[in-house]
Protein backbone atom coordinates (compact mmCIF):
# COMPACT_ATOMS: atom_id res chain seq x y z
CA UNK A 1 0.00 0.00 0.00
CA UNK A 2 2.60 3.11 0.86
CA UNK A 3 4.30 1.44 -2.53
CA UNK A 4 1.80 2.49 -4.18
CA UNK A 5 1.88 5.41 -6.51
CA UNK A 6 -1.50 7.21 -4.72
CA UNK A 7 0.97 7.87 -1.91
CA UNK A 8 1.60 10.60 -3.30
CA UNK A 9 -1.75 12.19 -1.81
CA UNK A 10 -0.78 11.08 1.53
CA UNK A 11 2.59 12.81 1.13
CA UNK A 12 1.34 15.98 -0.07
CA UNK A 13 -2.40 16.29 2.26
CA UNK A 14 -0.48 15.06 5.50
CA UNK A 15 2.42 17.27 5.10
CA UNK A 16 0.89 19.95 3.80
CA UNK A 17 -1.35 20.08 6.84
CA UNK A 18 1.19 18.98 9.65
CA UNK A 19 3.92 21.21 8.42
CA UNK A 20 0.97 23.98 7.12
CA UNK A 21 2.11 24.58 3.47
CA UNK A 22 -0.84 23.96 2.12
CA UNK A 23 -0.87 27.86 0.60
CA UNK A 24 2.62 28.73 -0.20
CA UNK A 25 2.39 28.24 -3.99
CA UNK A 26 -0.38 31.68 -2.99
CA UNK A 27 2.99 33.03 -1.00
CA UNK A 28 3.45 36.76 -2.02
CA UNK A 29 5.41 38.23 1.09
CA UNK A 30 8.73 37.78 -0.36
CA UNK A 31 10.26 41.78 -1.78
CA UNK A 32 10.80 40.50 -5.62
CA UNK A 33 12.78 43.39 -6.27
CA UNK A 34 14.90 42.49 -3.32
CA UNK A 35 14.95 39.16 -4.33
CA UNK A 36 14.54 38.58 -8.01
CA UNK A 37 15.75 34.88 -8.05
CA UNK A 38 12.20 34.00 -5.93
CA UNK A 39 10.19 33.50 -9.06
CA UNK A 40 6.93 31.46 -9.07
CA UNK A 41 8.81 28.43 -10.33
CA UNK A 42 11.44 28.47 -7.26
CA UNK A 43 8.32 29.00 -5.12
CA UNK A 44 7.02 25.91 -6.63
CA UNK A 45 10.06 23.96 -6.16
CA UNK A 46 10.28 25.35 -2.79
CA UNK A 47 6.59 23.64 -1.97
CA UNK A 48 7.82 20.36 -3.62
CA UNK A 49 10.67 19.60 -1.48
CA UNK A 50 9.18 18.30 1.45
CA UNK A 51 6.22 16.81 -0.61
CA UNK A 52 9.05 14.67 -2.17
CA UNK A 53 10.91 14.12 0.85
CA UNK A 54 7.97 12.83 2.38
CA UNK A 55 6.88 10.68 -0.27
CA UNK A 56 10.56 8.67 -0.60
CA UNK A 57 9.97 7.86 3.81
CA UNK A 58 7.07 6.56 3.25
CA UNK A 59 7.51 4.61 0.09
CA UNK A 60 10.45 3.00 0.68
CA UNK A 61 9.56 2.58 4.51
CA UNK A 62 12.52 5.29 6.08
CA UNK A 63 12.92 6.29 9.26
CA UNK A 64 10.77 9.12 10.46
CA UNK A 65 14.09 10.48 12.12
CA UNK A 66 15.17 11.13 8.60
CA UNK A 67 12.97 14.44 9.08
CA UNK A 68 15.09 15.33 11.79
CA UNK A 69 18.46 14.47 10.83
CA UNK A 70 18.62 13.05 7.37
CA UNK A 71 21.66 13.77 4.88
CA UNK A 72 19.91 14.37 2.07
CA UNK A 73 17.21 16.27 0.06
CA UNK A 74 15.42 16.24 -3.08
CA UNK A 75 16.24 19.08 -5.60
CA UNK A 76 15.12 20.30 -9.61
CA UNK A 77 17.28 22.43 -11.38
CA UNK A 78 15.39 25.57 -9.83
CA UNK A 79 16.49 24.49 -5.85
CA UNK A 80 19.16 23.35 -6.57
CA UNK A 81 19.91 26.41 -7.99
CA UNK A 82 19.38 28.43 -5.41
CA UNK A 83 21.32 25.81 -2.80
CA UNK A 84 24.20 26.19 -4.88
CA UNK A 85 23.67 22.45 -5.59
CA UNK A 86 24.43 20.73 -8.70
CA UNK A 87 21.68 21.11 -11.21
CA UNK A 88 20.01 17.57 -12.21
CA UNK A 89 18.49 17.74 -15.92
CA UNK A 90 15.77 20.60 -16.69
CA UNK A 91 12.08 19.13 -14.57
CA UNK A 92 14.12 16.29 -13.05
CA UNK A 93 14.05 15.94 -9.17
CA UNK A 94 16.92 14.19 -8.00
CA UNK A 95 17.96 12.92 -4.56
CA UNK A 96 20.87 14.95 -3.46
CA UNK A 97 23.13 13.22 -0.53
CA UNK A 98 25.92 14.54 1.57
CA UNK A 99 23.49 17.72 1.87
CA UNK A 100 25.07 19.26 4.72
CA UNK A 101 27.97 20.12 2.53
CA UNK A 102 25.11 22.92 0.97
CA UNK A 103 23.54 23.57 4.59
CA UNK A 104 20.99 21.27 3.75
CA UNK A 105 19.71 17.87 4.76
CA UNK A 106 16.28 16.79 6.55
CA UNK A 107 13.12 19.16 7.30
CA UNK A 108 14.74 21.86 8.84
CA UNK A 109 16.88 23.75 6.51
CA UNK A 110 14.46 23.43 3.83
CA UNK A 111 13.71 26.84 2.63
CA UNK A 112 10.04 26.32 2.03
CA UNK A 113 9.40 26.92 6.05
CA UNK A 114 11.67 29.68 6.10
CA UNK A 115 10.50 31.49 3.65
CA UNK A 116 6.92 31.28 4.81
CA UNK A 117 8.09 32.19 8.27
CA UNK A 118 9.94 35.21 7.37
CA UNK A 119 8.26 39.14 6.77
CA UNK A 120 9.95 39.41 3.11
CA UNK A 121 13.25 41.87 4.34
CA UNK A 122 14.19 40.14 7.21
CA UNK A 123 13.90 36.86 8.97
CA UNK A 124 11.99 35.82 12.11
CA UNK A 125 13.47 34.22 14.51
CA UNK A 126 10.11 34.31 16.13
CA UNK A 127 7.75 32.66 13.48
CA UNK A 128 10.72 30.17 12.70
CA UNK A 129 10.76 29.36 16.00
CA UNK A 130 7.54 28.91 16.76
CA UNK A 131 7.13 27.00 13.44
CA UNK A 132 9.35 24.11 15.13
CA UNK A 133 8.20 23.98 18.58
CA UNK A 134 4.22 23.90 17.53
CA UNK A 135 4.84 21.98 13.91
CA UNK A 136 7.11 19.86 14.42
CA UNK A 137 7.28 19.21 18.89
CA UNK A 138 3.71 19.72 18.88
CA UNK A 139 3.28 22.53 21.82
CA UNK A 140 0.59 24.44 21.95
CA UNK A 141 1.40 28.22 22.99
CA UNK A 142 -1.18 30.87 23.15
CA UNK A 143 -1.53 33.89 20.51
CA UNK A 144 -0.03 36.88 21.60
CA UNK A 145 -1.99 39.74 23.47
CA UNK A 146 -2.98 42.15 20.74
CA UNK A 147 -0.48 45.77 21.92
CA UNK A 148 3.09 43.73 21.13
CA UNK A 149 5.15 46.09 19.13
CA UNK A 150 5.49 45.84 15.67
CA UNK A 151 9.46 45.09 14.51
CA UNK A 152 10.49 46.85 10.64
CA UNK A 153 9.66 44.33 8.53
CA UNK A 154 13.05 45.28 6.70
CA UNK A 155 16.11 44.43 8.63
CA UNK A 156 18.37 47.97 6.80
CA UNK A 157 15.74 49.49 9.39
CA UNK A 158 16.29 48.29 12.58
CA UNK A 159 18.60 50.74 13.52
CA UNK A 160 21.96 50.16 15.68
CA UNK A 161 20.49 47.03 17.19
CA UNK A 162 20.98 43.60 15.19
CA UNK A 163 17.11 41.85 15.41
CA UNK A 164 18.33 38.99 18.03
CA UNK A 165 19.33 42.40 20.44
CA UNK A 166 16.17 44.24 19.65
CA UNK A 167 14.42 40.53 20.48
CA UNK A 168 16.54 40.22 23.90
CA UNK A 169 15.17 43.44 24.61
CA UNK A 170 11.61 42.53 24.18
CA UNK A 171 12.26 39.41 25.71
CA UNK A 172 12.96 41.44 29.29
CA UNK A 173 9.32 42.36 29.22
CA UNK A 174 8.43 39.70 31.75
CA UNK A 175 4.66 39.25 30.06
CA UNK A 176 6.75 38.57 26.48
CA UNK A 177 9.41 36.42 28.04
CA UNK A 178 7.51 33.26 29.31
CA UNK A 179 6.61 32.55 25.71
CA UNK A 180 9.47 33.79 23.63
CA UNK A 181 11.87 31.79 25.96
CA UNK A 182 10.14 28.56 24.71
CA UNK A 183 10.61 29.56 20.91
CA UNK A 184 13.05 32.05 20.18
CA UNK A 185 16.84 30.21 20.66
CA UNK A 186 15.53 27.86 18.05
CA UNK A 187 14.68 30.70 15.56
CA UNK A 188 17.92 32.33 15.94
CA UNK A 189 19.67 29.16 15.40
CA UNK A 190 18.35 29.59 11.85
CA UNK A 191 20.00 33.32 11.26
CA UNK A 192 22.36 31.75 8.92
CA UNK A 193 19.72 31.50 6.21
CA UNK A 194 18.24 34.78 5.07
CA UNK A 195 14.43 35.62 4.32
CA UNK A 196 13.99 33.32 1.44
CA UNK A 197 16.30 30.39 3.09
CA UNK A 198 19.64 31.30 1.43
CA UNK A 199 22.66 31.00 3.21
CA UNK A 200 24.23 34.12 4.21
CA UNK A 201 26.79 35.42 6.67
CA UNK A 202 25.51 38.98 6.77
CA UNK A 203 22.10 40.37 6.93
CA UNK A 204 20.50 42.55 4.70
CA UNK A 205 22.18 45.67 6.55
CA UNK A 206 25.80 43.93 5.91
CA UNK A 207 26.04 43.06 9.60
CA UNK A 208 27.08 39.44 10.30
CA UNK A 209 24.86 36.79 12.00
CA UNK A 210 25.25 34.90 14.93
CA UNK A 211 23.87 31.03 14.99
CA UNK A 212 24.42 30.62 18.69
CA UNK A 213 21.04 29.62 20.60
CA UNK A 214 20.25 28.77 24.26
CA UNK A 215 17.44 26.15 24.24
CA UNK A 216 14.75 25.71 26.71
CA UNK A 217 16.36 22.80 28.69
CA UNK A 218 19.66 24.99 29.17
CA UNK A 219 21.66 23.55 26.59
CA UNK A 220 23.06 25.89 23.97
CA UNK A 221 24.60 25.44 20.26
CA UNK A 222 24.86 27.02 17.18
CA UNK A 223 23.14 26.83 13.57
CA UNK A 224 21.96 23.79 12.17
CA UNK A 225 24.04 21.19 13.81
CA UNK A 226 23.31 23.09 17.28
CA UNK A 227 19.55 22.74 16.95
CA UNK A 228 19.53 18.68 15.47
CA UNK A 229 21.78 18.46 18.65
CA UNK A 230 19.18 19.50 21.05
CA UNK A 231 16.51 16.84 18.76
CA UNK A 232 18.54 14.02 19.58
CA UNK A 233 18.92 15.11 23.34
CA UNK A 234 15.61 16.40 24.19
CA UNK A 235 13.41 16.95 21.43
CA UNK A 236 13.21 13.67 19.49
CA UNK A 237 10.91 12.40 22.13
CA UNK A 238 8.44 15.32 21.33
CA UNK A 239 8.86 15.02 17.53
CA UNK A 240 8.10 11.33 17.56
CA UNK A 241 4.95 11.49 19.27
CA UNK A 242 3.78 14.50 18.05
CA UNK A 243 4.19 13.13 14.34
CA UNK A 244 2.02 9.99 15.98
CA UNK A 245 -0.67 12.32 16.56
CA UNK A 246 -0.99 14.27 13.79
CA UNK A 247 -0.70 11.12 11.47
CA UNK A 248 -2.85 9.26 13.57
CA UNK A 249 -5.54 12.64 13.12
CA UNK A 250 -5.16 12.61 9.59
CA UNK A 251 -6.43 9.03 9.10
CA UNK A 252 -9.04 8.84 11.40
CA UNK A 253 -10.41 12.64 10.12
CA UNK A 254 -11.00 13.68 13.80
CA UNK A 255 -9.45 15.24 16.32
CA UNK A 256 -7.81 12.66 18.90
CA UNK A 257 -9.44 11.22 22.45
CA UNK A 258 -8.40 10.31 25.86
CA UNK A 259 -9.04 7.08 24.62
CA UNK A 260 -6.77 7.05 21.80
CA UNK A 261 -4.03 7.36 23.83
CA UNK A 262 -3.35 3.41 24.00
CA UNK A 263 -2.85 3.47 20.45
CA UNK A 264 -0.74 6.47 20.46
CA UNK A 265 1.92 4.56 23.06
CA UNK A 266 1.88 2.03 20.96
CA UNK A 267 2.15 3.51 17.83
CA UNK A 268 5.25 5.29 19.84
CA UNK A 269 6.51 1.81 21.17
CA UNK A 270 6.49 -0.13 17.98
CA UNK A 271 8.35 3.03 16.32
CA UNK A 272 11.20 2.76 18.88
CA UNK A 273 11.55 -1.30 18.64
CA UNK A 274 11.54 -1.05 15.01
CA UNK A 275 13.93 1.12 13.78
CA UNK A 276 11.39 3.97 13.64
CA UNK A 277 9.98 2.67 9.99
CA UNK A 278 7.34 4.68 8.65
CA UNK A 279 5.12 2.11 7.64
CA UNK A 280 5.04 0.74 11.51
CA UNK A 281 3.02 4.10 11.84
CA UNK A 282 0.68 3.04 8.88
CA UNK A 283 0.40 -0.76 10.07
CA UNK A 284 -0.80 -0.16 13.47
CA UNK A 285 -3.18 2.68 12.04
CA UNK A 286 -5.04 0.57 9.97
CA UNK A 287 -5.39 -2.30 12.11
CA UNK A 288 -6.80 -0.51 14.90
CA UNK A 289 -10.09 -0.46 16.48
CA UNK A 290 -10.49 3.32 16.05
CA UNK A 291 -9.21 3.09 11.92
CA UNK A 292 -11.79 -0.14 11.29
CA UNK A 293 -14.99 0.90 13.07
CA UNK A 294 -17.09 4.36 13.31
CA UNK A 295 -18.08 5.89 16.11
CA UNK A 296 -21.69 6.99 16.28
CA UNK A 297 -23.92 8.78 18.45
CA UNK A 298 -26.81 6.69 20.56
CA UNK A 299 -29.13 8.71 18.04
CA UNK A 300 -27.78 7.31 14.96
Amino acid sequence: MIRDGRARRLATEFAGNWLDIRRFEEHNAVDRDRFPSFTSELREAMFEEPIHFVLDAVQRDGSVLDFLYGNYTFVNAVLARHYGMPEPAEGAWTRVDDAQKYARGGLLPMSVFLTKNAPGLRTSPVKRGYWIVHRLLGEYIPAPPPNVPVLPTDETKLGDLTLRETLAQHRANPACASCHAKFDSFGLAFEGYGPVGETRDTDLAGRRVETAASFPDGSSGSGLEGLRGFMRARGQTEFVDNLCRELLVYALGRSLLRSDEPLVAEMRKDLAGGGYRFGLLVRDIVTSRQFLMKRVTPAS
